[in-house]
């Protein structure tokens, strides 16, 4: 008899994974605060949202009210209710697998070095083409995450709006990076911050191509404690295995696809990470499963690999 794994939604963290949940918490609470705090209290006759602005709002270099830190408040910070709704929509849309695949700590990092990306685009690139403005929103991270959803699933199907005709991730990116670049280099923006949309997505394709060889993740972790082991990066810098089919599996799955190891490097990887049902979870199970996800996608695992990868996440 298969043995039957019950998961909570997309990838055992269920349908909100933690860092997604947090973010999207984080921008609705702020978003509450401005509409029904700043916007109506005042000192000296002067409205809380001017000091709010003045001080977390990404500021021009020229205004003389640019301050560090607003790299990373102006992207809590949203000017309206469908401004604030598309961008948690679309985060949640396209990050959900990402967070569940590399793991919270790597997924936050991402996002906000995707957003900082951003910033600095809007800072030094954005006034060459534009009146520089004060800026806020997560677009530019979120254009990142969506940049890095679709290296990881280039040919996943992606309903585009306004078109509502499903084309591969892939072209989705290209797409609308394409049109933030446009829009950004033609002044066309209006009220919209295009370059730093641009900046975001090019900040996260470097981050996710480049990001694990330039040390950025074991920076991160050392910095906050985490552990050294990224099983992400750790996939694409270990020896790979030759497979073949065989007739049973260590994984038991409904339509299963079977393999085994026929030819194995000198220095084969041992590392054993935890115990899963009884079972030692080993380098080389996790190779198998992040080979999967490569080929055909985080929603080809079985209930059972997705288990093990969520468990093994938790240890970043």
């Amino acid at each position: 008899m298969k043995n039957k794994f019950v998961l909570n939604g997309f990838g055992g963290f269920g349908i909100f994974p933690p860092v997604i949940k947090a973010l999207i918490i984080i921008n609705v609470v702020v978003f509450l605060f401005d509409t029904f705090f700043l916007g109506i209290y005042n000192i000296g006759g002067t409205p809380l949202i001017y000091f709010f602005a003045k001080y977390f709002y990404l500021q021009p270099l020229e205004s003389n009210n640019f301050y560090i830190w607003q790299l990373l408040t102006y992207q809590f910070i949203h000017g309206g209710i469908w401004h604030l709704f598309f961008n948690l929509f679309a985060l949640w849309m396209f990050g959900v697998e990402l967070e569940s695949i590399w793991g919270s700590r790597k997924f936050l990092a991402f996002y906000i070095l995707s957003g900082v990306g951003a910033g600095l685009f809007q800072l030094f690139v954005a006034p060459l083409f534009s009146e520089p403005l004060p800026t806020i929103g997560a677009s530019g991270a979120v254009f990142g995450v969506l940049a890095a959803f679709g290296f990881t699933f280039p040919n996943r199907p992606v309903f585009m709006f306004p078109i509502f005709i499903p084309i591969p991730a892939k072209f989705f990116v290209i797409f609308y990076a394409g049109l933030a670049f446009f829009l950004g280099i033609t002044g066309s923006a209006g009220n919209v911050a295009h370059i730093a949309h641009l900046g975001g997505a090019l900040t996260g394709f470097i981050l996710f191509k480049f990001g694990d060889q330039l040390g950025i993740y074991r920076l991160i972790n050392r910095l906050t404690g985490g552990s050294k082991f990224d099983y992400y990066s750790s996939y694409h810098s270990a020896p790979k295995f030759s497979f073949r089919k065989r007739t049973s599996s260590y994984f038991e799955e409904e339509e299963p696809e079977y393999y085994e190891i026929v030819d194995t490097p000198k220095r084969e990887i041992k590392r054993t990470y935890f115990s899963y049902e009884g079972e030692e979870i080993t380098q080389e199970i996790v190779d198998r499963i992040l080979d999967k996800i490569a080929e055909r996608g985080y929603q080809s695992l079985t209930e059972k690999e997705k288990r093990i990868l969520i468990e093994l996440s938790k240890k970043l």
